[in-house]
């Protein structure tokens, strides 16, 4: 498993893929973003924002990870991301073999913001349901209060704009 984080580790390192989710907006996507922290809980290893409605940030992030880092090292990593990982990412992140995952804002909050909208049609299916039907135990810590208004704030604006 991962290394512990610290709450003060867990806020910047979701500050940090709220930034990169303000630059995916900026770039003309969904304003998600992820980073993938090392073993120390510090060292930012790869970023990634949001492409499209099938390449979100964290799958993306999860299957670059897998192509760059062994799956004995990617145990040890985190996968920070801005919202709760669906049912995609989080599959994805388990076959990479990726160890924990933060995120700041859930799944359930998101479609509170978004609505029925056809942009972003949610599963609603927690991660940590996907998780316990694996074989893995893969650590969740989120939603993160702390931050969370931060990542709302971003999606409240975009999505009322949509």
């Amino acid at each position: 498993m991962p290394t512990p984080l610290s709450p003060d580790q867990v806020q910047r390192a979701l500050r940090r893929a709220n930034d990169v989710a303000r630059r995916a907006l900026a770039a003309g996507h969904h304003p998600f973003g992820a980073v993938l922290l090392a073993a120390d809980g510090e060292t930012v290893l790869m970023e990634q924002g949001n492409v499209d409605a099938v390449n979100h940030a964290e799958a993306v992030l999860a299957r670059e990870a897998a192509a760059r880092f062994d799956a004995a090292t990617l145990w040890h990593c985190t996968l920070v991301t801005t919202v709760e990982p669906c049912v995609m990412c989080a599959g994805t992140q388990y076959w990479a073999h990726i160890g924990r995952v933060v995120y700041g804002m859930s799944e359930a909050r998101l479609l509170a913001i978004t609505g029925n909208h056809a942009e972003n049609p949610t599963l609603d299916l927690p991660c940590r349901e996907v998780f316990a039907r694996g074989q893995k135990a893969i650590e969740v810590i989120g939603p993160v209060a702390e931050v969370e208004s931060e990542i709302a704030a971003l999606h409240i604006t975009f999505w009322r704009t949509r």
